[in-house]
């Protein structure tokens, strides 16, 4: 297995035990390849949640521009709510993982398609 295979099992692992759920691993590795390099540098692989910054980065980057949502409330809120899935006392929220949290929740897996 290559370094991006371990991560992607890495992630789906966190899914299973962190989350309760089991991942689509098709969808999980196509949100893991679209992260690009940034999987590979530990500070860019994990959201800091307690980082305005980053929560802009991920409803900016993530939500408008890749998932092609207009931005609201509802983006404030389906960011809240995967991080209280996560588990707010989770130190290591990877982005992967966020990544394919928001994706479900909004239904947008044909964005990868």
């Amino acid at each position: 297995m290559g370094r991006r295979d371990d991560l992607i099992e890495r992630y789906a692992r966190d899914l299973r035990e962190k989350i309760g759920i089991e991942p689509d691993m098709d969808l999980l590795r196509k949100v893991t390849i679209g992260c690009g390099p940034s999987i590979y540098d530990a500070d860019a692989a994990t959201v800091a949640m307690t980082q305005q910054h980053e929560l802009d980065t991920v409803r900016r980057n993530f939500l408008m521009r890749k998932l092609g949502l207009p931005d609201g409330q509802e983006l404030h809120d389906a960011i809240d709510a995967v991080m209280e899935q996560y588990g707010r006392s989770e130190r290591n929220k990877y982005r992967a993982v966020v990544y394919y949290l928001l994706t479900k929740h909004f239904g947008k897996e044909s964005v990868y398609a």
